[in-house]
């Protein structure tokens, strides 16, 4: 009786919703088919959410190009807010508020280990620059130059200072539960935040090396959706049911073309290619090097009669995109593919709704930290010199020397150049 008066009291807009809503188990109309498969462009709900997903792109790309314009400094605080979107989003998805109401300052101490692995990374990453931006100030130096050479032990007490914290917080009742979220936090750190660190690395190496790898990957992402919305049949992994084998082949192509020639295109733009060596925010000029030095190449019997170009310039740089561009559309959408599977696993559609169309930062940004991480380690590999220069020596002498030691052997250089003078002379 009381199902029968339950289901009495749904009003006919509730059970027209109900009725009409399909499943994606569900069979499609043959409206909706073609050979037999369902086609995306077919669903008219779709162009709405294309749309709002349109939309969202247009304001997230005009909001990265006015970053990249301001430079380094500006492009390192967007990814430190992303870095700490994201963090919240992963942590509130473990996040249990009747547990939460007995542990009062529980959270806070994730963001403990939050911001000590911050300090560690960018400490390691960053020091020449910052040493570099303060030379002009003798004790700021000094104060710097201290902090550098002790900041692994420094960040190492930060850390045995959480864990101490974490042990004294432990309840009787709440173990399970603060020991998951004790290993959820450094799964977060590990995955998420370790990985995405690598693209400040990139942009102090030349923003060439952190736009066009994440450029790369928004141009697949955008290619794989198109090619999907209007070719798509055929379904590519069980993970993401929505995602479809052309959109994969026509988002390669079209990714691997586009690094090819957004290489050349941005290649010529020493804002891009300079590296910054300290944390200003002035023009950049230095010489772009080899790898940014357009080199000939005639065609000649590669071509045919009727083709107009019979010799080209290419840069150097174009040739390593390629291997950019084949890792942006092969392997890092495997990134989306795992975050896919984690959504499953904790049965949510999204991580966050802080995008519209697009869900949370995470969802937009698990194929970049793939990404980022390949991009560093090709750089390291095969475009970094791997002698030793001027700039890698200067590092170790600012990182492990003091101010003392360093002007020492300031003076004993001095010496050794009037002695090498003397018997040249």
């Amino acid at each position: 009786m009381q199902k029968d008066t339950g289901s009495g009291d749904v009003s006919p807009s509730h059970v027209g919703r109900v009725r009409h809503r399909r499943r994606p188990n569900e069979t499609a109309t043959d409206g909706n088919r073609a050979n037999g498969t369902v086609l995306l462009v077919s669903d008219q709900n779709k162009y709405k959410s294309m749309l709002i997903r349109t939309y969202s792109s247009l304001w997230m790309i005009g909001g990265f190009v006015f970053v990249v314009y301001m430079g380094h400094l500006y492009i390192w605080a967007m990814v430190v807010v992303i870095q700490i979107f994201m963090a919240t989003e992963l942590f509130n998805l473990l996040r249990r508020s009747s547990e939460e109401k007995q542990l009062p300052g529980f959270r806070l101490l994730n963001w403990h280990f939050f911001f000590t692995a911050m300090l560690f990374t960018y400490g390691r990453f960053l020091s020449r620059e910052l040493v570099n931006t303060v030379t002009s100030d003798h004790l700021l130096y000094k104060l710097v130059s201290g902090l550098i050479k002790y900041q692994m032990f420094i960040c190492y007490f930060l850390y045995i200072a959480g864990f101490v914290w974490f042990i004294l917080t432990l309840k009787k009742k709440t173990y399970n539960y603060q020991f998951k979220q004790y290993a959820w936090t450094h799964m977060i750190l590990l995955t998420v935040f370790a990985q995405s660190s690598f693209t400040v690395a990139n942009i102090f190496e030349g923003m060439f090396w952190f736009l066009l790898p994440a450029s790369l990957i928004v141009i697949n992402d955008i290619a794989a959706y198109l090619f999907g919305f209007f070719l798509g049949r055929t379904p590519l992994i069980k993970l993401s049911p929505k995602k479809t084998w052309e959109g994969f082949i026509g988002a390669s192509v079209t990714t691997i073309i586009s690094a090819f020639l957004l290489a050349n295109v941005m290649g010529h733009f020493q804002w891009l290619t300079c590296p910054r060596k300290d944390l200003s925010t002035g023009w950049l000029t230095c010489d772009p090097g080899s790898m940014f030095k357009p080199e000939h190449y005639f065609l000649g019997d590669w071509v045919p009669q009727w083709f107009p170009w019979k010799e080209v310039f290419l840069l150097p740089v174009q040739w390593h995109a390629l291997a950019l561009g084949l890792f942006a559309s092969i392997i890092a959408p495997f990134g989306g593919f795992f975050a896919s599977g984690f959504k499953r696993a904790f049965k949510i559609k999204d991580f966050g709704d802080s995008i519209p169309g697009h869900g949370g930062i995470t969802d937009r940004m698990d194929c970049q930290m793939v990404m980022a991480v390949f991009a560093y380690i090709y750089h390291q590999s095969f475009i970094s010199p791997h002698n030793f220069s001027v700039d890698t020596i200067l590092d170790q002498i600012v990182r492990n020397l003091t101010y003392e030691e360093q002007k020492s052997l300031y003076q004993q250089l001095g010496e050794i150049f009037r002695e090498r003078q003397f018997m040249q002379s």
